[in-house]
């Protein structure tokens, strides 16, 4: 199981450098599911291994997209700091302490939702403000984070789908 959940992390991963470097919806819009990916991640890892993680997939997609070296690693490390706090908030402490991974068909998709809008807004509250730096009015910064929240995390309930841990896998 933990094989078949590196590769699809490092698919999901490849899917996300080539979103970013292909598609170009508008100046409006950053389909981005990279928070996701980090709250999906097992429960057992420490914050040192999340942020190390982190900090190699927002480097692998910052080094091969068109964007600026650095700024998708500034906007993730938060999200991987802030993860264990964002899932007591959302599912309780229970979680943490059974050490469960995070699944949309235990949790329900309205907490799972709740937790990738929240990671989402997040990412963008500290990518936008970093890659405008300065040069646009705070109206247009609003409305770029409000679409780029409401699509990825539209994609973002789909990653989190595929990530999930499966039942049938755990008893094998």
């Amino acid at each position: 199981m933990r094989q078949r959940y590196i590769l699809t992390y490092l698919i999901l991963l490849a899917i996300q450098i080539v979103l970013g470097d292909l598609l170009n919806l508008s100046q409006y819009v950053i389909i981005c599911f990279l928070p996701v990916m980090i709250l999906s991640l097992p429960i057992t890892y420490s914050t040192t291994r999340l942020l190390v993680i982190a900090f190699v997939s927002a480097l692998a997609v910052d080094f091969f997209t068109n964007g600026m070296l650095g700024l998708n690693i500034c906007a993730l490390l938060p999200v991987a700091l802030a993860r264990n706090r964002l899932i007591r908030l959302v599912f309780g402490s229970e979680l943490l302490s059974r050490q469960e991974d995070i699944s949309i068909h235990k949790q329900g998709g309205g907490k799972v939702l709740l937790a990738i809008l929240l990671a989402t807004t997040l990412f963008f509250a500290v990518f936008i403000p970093v890659d405008c730096a300065g040069t646009r009015s705070v109206s247009f910064m609003a409305v770029r984070l409000l679409v780029s929240v409401a699509l990825s995390s539209a994609v973002s309930y789909y990653v989190a789908g595929v990530l999930a841990p499966r039942e049938a896998d755990r008893w094998n």
